[in-house]
């Protein structure tokens, strides 16, 4: 079936009833706390987005299209990683579940938890546009729809989700060996937890850490003794996630020996997503890079 592609012109409610999103419209925009306007285009979806700055409206656009191409290619782009008998016991897991952009066949994967104060999850801004760039670089990417509310079971709904990819990998056409956690504002707390203590403690299985995590922009400064390598960037003039806390967990981990990177660009503040036309554009490349090199590590 031929699915028409969307604009800038186009109104968030038109995308959510796109027929290429049966089932799953809604969370591709950040929906969870509001009565949504039926008026609002994707050029101005500022206000869905409150702690987040430099939305990018030909990137929102290209995403979706991107999402259009893939399902139209017969890809399956969004699973369930919570059985039906979970959600039944759990009515708040219904509103859960893994967007899919495909890479190279058993190609590592990266999970990427966007942002939003545990109030809303900004995926928009900072989940397809990141996995559309992985996809680039030969990689499978996925960006999780989580529990909002708070961040427990948020990294619980993570825990679950890399459970779910780890159990199907087969399926899914993953290599699981390899794998990095990719996490902004809030997203980035998720991603630090499981790098920290594992998917185990937080309800998952029993597996192996990601070789890799990328924060953006968080002040999250907890750490255990065992971290993975980390990768990390936040705006100079970040008014929310201060610049200096997540230097200094950084300078922590470089200190007990952990593989550990940290960027801060100038006159830019929080949720920056890709950084298009800012200090931090191309932050994305260097993360990946950066992963690479964690996979090379390994392999020696």
């Amino acid at each position: 079936m031929r699915y028409s592609y969307v604009n800038k012109d186009d109104s968030v409610e038109s995308v959510i009833n796109h027929p290429a999103f049966k089932k799953f419209g809604q969370y591709l925009f950040p929906l969870e706390k509001i009565t949504l306007d039926e008026s609002i285009k994707l050029n101005d979806i500022n206000d869905l987005l409150p702690y987040h700055h430099n939305i990018n409206a030909d990137t929102t656009v290209n995403s979706i299209n991107y999402m259009i191409d893939k399902i139209e290619n017969g890809e399956t782009i969004f699973y369930d990683y919570y059985t039906k008998l979970q959600k039944k016991e759990d009515q708040d897991k219904e509103s859960t579940g893994l967007f899919f952009f495909r890479g190279n066949k058993c190609a590592p994967f990266a999970v990427i938890c966007a942002g939003g104060a545990f109030s809303y999850i900004g995926s928009i801004h900072e989940g397809f546009p990141y996995a559309i760039e992985l996809n680039k670089f030969g990689y499978n990417a996925f960006v999780i729809q989580y529990r909002i509310g708070n961040g427990q079971r948020a990294t619980e709904d993570l825990a679950a989700a890399i459970t779910y990819i780890f159990n199907n990998a087969k399926m899914l056409q993953v290599d699981i060996d390899n794998y990095s956690l990719w996490g902004s504002s809030a997203g980035a707390i998720m991603a630090a937890k499981i790098g920290s203590y594992g998917t185990e403690r937080f309800g998952g299985d029993v597996l192996p850490k990601p070789i890799a995590v990328i924060m953006a922009y968080s002040s999250y400064s907890d750490y255990s003794e065992n971290e993975p390598a980390t990768f990390a960037v936040v705006g100079e003039e970040d008014k929310i996630a201060r610049s200096m806390s997540m230097e200094h967990r950084i300078l922590e981990l470089k200190n007990k020996g952990v593989p550990a990177e940290f960027h801060k660009y100038p006159s830019v503040g929080h949720g920056f997503g890709l950084g298009i036309n800012t200090s931090a554009e191309g932050w994305v490349e260097k993360a990946v890079r950066f992963w690479e090199s964690q996979i090379y590590c390994q392999k020696k």
